[in-house]
């Protein structure tokens, strides 16, 4: 009954924004960590960031530290990526992920492309 639906995705220009969301359901969302992959064209699936379930403690991948903001809203059950100053490399499949009892779910993801 773990369901992660992610929307927000789409085509913008070198130097755009974009916000993700990811909304789920099926468990108790606050007592979880949550998380960002993306996976580009040609590339392996790549943790972009990370949030604990109080949204305290927050993780970014390299590439994207400074321009990528995550964050959650537990009342709405729902995490947020919030893209900014985007480039061509960023684009890609961005897929929300749980570790729940030693199992893994993943949403279908949003499709991000950076192009002029």
């Amino acid at each position: 009954q773990v369901q992660l639906v992610e929307s927000g995705g789409g085509l913008v220009q070198p130097g755009g924004s974009l916000r993700l969301s990811c909304a789920a359901s099926g468990f108790t969302f606050s007592t979880y960590a949550m998380n960002w992959y993306r996976q580009a064209p040609g590339k392996e699936r790549e943790l972009v960031a990370t949030i604990s379930s109080a949204g305290s403690s927050l993780y970014y991948a390299d590439p994207v530290k400074g321009r990528f903001t995550i964050s959650r809203d537990n009342t709405k059950n729902t995490v947020y990526l919030q893209m900014n100053s985007l480039k061509a490399e960023d684009t890609a499949n961005y897929v929300c992920y749980l570790r729940r009892s030693g199992e893994a779910y993943w949403g279908k993801g949003t499709l991000v492309t950076v192009s002029s």
